[in-house]
C-alpha cells in the first residue's frame, strides 16, 4: 500500500468513526432541530427563502471582488500599545479564521518603518552596483521581460510571538503568532539579475554580501550573504496572482525565503554587492537577540520550525457543543519542509500525530488537522512541528534555558491554549 492509499484509507476510517459516533448523530439532529419542537418541519428546507425568491445583486456593483459582509470580521488587526504610530505599523493576520495555507492578500500581515509609500511603475528603478562587472539600472518594464518563476513562501516577522517571552500575554492566536503570511510570489530570481550585471571578478562568494535598500524614507537597508542571494532569493512583482499591494511593497519587493521578514525589503530600489556587511541601523540597533547575560547575537536570520493550533483558540472557541471536533493549525520552518506535526491535549504529557493536509514544502506553511470526539473535558492544547532537517519545535522552558527572556525575536516555542469545559479558550503556560 503506497502513501496515498494509506492516507485515503485513514481519511475513510476517520469518516466512519465520525458517523458511528452516537455523539455525532446527536449533534446532527440537534443542529437541525434545536430551535423547534420535535417533528416540526424545518422552514429553511420546506419554505422558499428570500434569497431564492428574487434577483441577487449584480457583480458590476463591485468590480473588484470583496468578502461577503458575513465575513467582515476576518481582518488584520493591531495592538495599540505595541504600535508607536501609524507610520511604524504592525498588522496581524487573522490566522484563526483562515483555512488552507495561502493567506488572502487583503488580510496578510505587513510591517513598515516609515509609512507605506505610493510608487508608480513608471517611476520605478532598481539599481545593481558595487562589485559587479557592469552596474545596471532596471525599469519595471525591464523586469517584466526576464524569465519568471512562481514560489510559495511564508514571511514571518522576527518579533512574531515576541511579547510571549516572559509569559502568556495576548489572548488570541492572531496576536501571538499573526505576524506572518504565506503567499505565492511571482518574480525573477535575484541570481538572474546579479548575473546580468556580472560577477566574474568577485572571487569566493562566501566572503561577499549584498546590501539591499527600499525606496521609502527608512530604506530598511539589510546585508545578506551573497551565497543566500544567489540561492533562492526572489525579486517579486506579483503576489497571489496580482500586483503587490501598496503595503506589501508595490511595485517590487524582495523575498528572502525562510529568513526573518525584515530582510524582505519592500519597494526595492538598490542592490549593492559588497565585500563585507554594511552594519546598518536595522541590523545593529535592532533585529539582534539579547541573551540572559546582556550580550547580543546578530545574523540570526533563519526562522526555526514553529506551529500553532489556530482552532480551537481564544478567538475561535468551541461553540457547537460536545461531539466531533476538528483541531487545526499551521506549521512552518525556515530550514526546510514540515514533515510532521504532533498535537497534545494534555499540555505535552502525551502526543498524537496530526494529519498534514498536503506534503510539506520548503519555506512554506503546512496545514494540519486532528479529528477527536470532545465530551466537554478541559484540554491544554499544544502543537509541535518537525522539519526535514530533524529539528523539533522546543518548549518555552527549553528555549529560555538557552536564550533567557531579554529578547523579543525568534520565539518559536510551543504555544498552549487552555480549552475550558464551556468551549472557551485562554492563552496560558504549563510547567
Amino acid at each position: 500500500m503506497d502513501e496515498k492509499e494509506r492516507e485515503n484509507r485513514g481519511l475513510a476510517l476517520d469518516r466512519r468513526t465520525f458517523l458511528r459516533s452516537g455523539a455525532a448523530v446527536g449533534a446532527l439532529a440537534a443542529g437541525a432541530g434545536a430551535a423547534r419542537a420535535e417533528g416540526e418541519p424545518d422552514p429553511l428546507i420546506t419554505e422558499v427563502q428570500y434569497w431564492a425568491n428574487g434577483w441577487g445583486d449584480g457583480v458590476d456593483a463591485s468590480p473588484y471582488g470583496l468578502p461577503i459582509e458575513f465575513e467582515s470580521d476576518v481582518i488584520r488587526r493591531n495592538v495599540p500599545w505595541l504600535t508607536a504610530d501609524v507610520i511604524s505599523s504592525i498588522n496581524f493576520t487573522p490566522i484563526h479564521a483562515l483555512d488552507g495555507t495561502i493567506t488572502p492578500t487583503g488580510c496578510a500581515f505587513e510591517r513598515h518603518h516609515s509609512g507605506a509609500i505610493e510608487l508608480k511603475k513608471e517611476d520605478y528603478r532598481l539599481m545593481i552596483n558595487g562589485l559587479v562587472d557592469q552596474p545596471l539600472v532596471f525599469t519595471y518594464e525591464d523586469l517584466e521581460r526576464f524569465p519568471r518563476v512562481n514560489r510559495t513562501f511564508f514571511l514571518e516577522c522576527a518579533a512574531n510571538s515576541g511579547m510571549e517571552w516572559a509569559g502568556a500575554q495576548l489572548n488570541g492566536v492572531q496576536f501571538t503568532q499573526g505576524m506572518i503570511h504565506n503567499m505565492q510570489y511571482s518574480g525573477i530570481p535575484l541570481r538572474t539579475l546579479l548575473e546580468e550585471a556580472g560577477l566574474s571578478n568577485i572571487g569566493d562568494i562566501k566572503d561577499k554580501w549584498v546590501y539591499v535598500e527600499g525606496a521609502d524614507a527608512s530604506s530598511n537597508g539589510r546585508s545578506i550573504p551573497l551565497e543566500k542571494a544567489l540561492d533562492d532569493c526572489l525579486v517579486a512583482i506579483k503576489a497571489n496572482g496580482e500586483a503587490l499591494r501598496k503595503e506589501h511593497g508595490y511595485p517590487v519587493r524582495l523575498c528572502v525565503p525562510g529568513w526573518e521578514g525584515n530582510m524582505w525589503v519592500k519597494w526595492l530600489r538598490r542592490i549593492e554587492v559588497t565585500d563585507q556587511p554594511v552594519q546598518s541601523r536595522e541590523e545593529t540597533s535592532k533585529y539582534t537577540d539579547t541573551l540572559a547575560d546582556g550580550t547580543s547575537r546578530k545574523w540570526t536570520w533563519v526562522m526555526d520550525a514553529k506551529s500553532v493550533v489556530t482552532s480551537p483558540s481564544p478567538q475561535m472557541p468551541i461553540t457547537h457543543g460536545k461531539g466531533p471536533l476538528v483541531i487545526t493549525g499551521l506549521a512552518w520552518s525556515g530550514r526546510g519542509a514540515i514533515t510532521q506535526v504532533d498535537v497534545s491535549l494534555d499540555g505535552g504529557k502525551s502526543w498524537k500525530v496530526a494529519r498534514l493536509a498536503e506534503p510539506g514544502v520548503a519555506m512554506a506553511m503546512s496545514r494540519f488537522y486532528l479529528e477527536i470526539d470532545w465530551q466537554g473535558e478541559e484540554m491544554f492544547l499544544q502543537s509541535r512541528a518537525h522539519d526535514d532537517t530533524g529539528y523539533v519545535q522546543p518548549t518555552k522552558t527549553q528555549l529560555r534555558a538557552i536564550r533567557g527572556e531579554n529578547s523579543v525575536y525568534h520565539n518559536n516555542a510551543i504555544q498552549t491554549w487552555w480549552i475550558k469545559s464551556n468551549g472557551e479558550a485562554e492563552n496560558v503556560e504549563v510547567s
